[in-house]
């Protein structure tokens, strides 16, 4: 009986220690969450390369594929929040996509959901984050 007294008063003090030792919140499950995505070093990059949202179409059919093609995007499960928020410039009916997004897989998924939403030619200018 005396033994579990000592090991229960043991086990507290260990406790105790780790807890002051320990820095606030270090003991908690709680994941940190990742940095917001923030794309305006690699735009800046990019500016004079790749074509941007404001040289697509802002009327008819072209407007129509760009709005087709987000509507896909976001109903389309298991794509990240970069793979849905790939840039969709769409010109003439040819659509070109850019930016980050997870894997070669959802690059592929992107350009096939471009290609089903009525795109003539798909230009895949998505990165794939390492």
């Amino acid at each position: 009986m005396a033994r579990d007294v000592l090991f229960e008063r043991g086990m507290r003090m260990l406790v105790c220690a780790l807890l002051v030792a320990a820095p606030l919140g270090a003991c908690s499950s709680k994941k940190t969450d990742p940095p917001a995505a923030d794309n305006t070093a690699k735009n800046q990059r990019d500016s004079d390369k790749v074509p941007t949202a404001d040289q697509g179409a802002q009327r008819g059919t072209d407007l129509d594929l760009t709005a087709k093609i987000r509507r896909g995007f976001m109903d389309a499960d298991g794509l990240s929040t970069n793979a849905q928020n790939a840039k969709i410039v769409v010109k003439d009916g040819v659509v070109t996509l850019v930016g980050p997004v997870a894997s070669a897989e959802e690059s592929t998924r992107l350009e096939g959901i471009a290609t089903s939403a009525g795109a003539t030619t798909v230009i895949n200018q998505l990165e794939i984050a390492k």
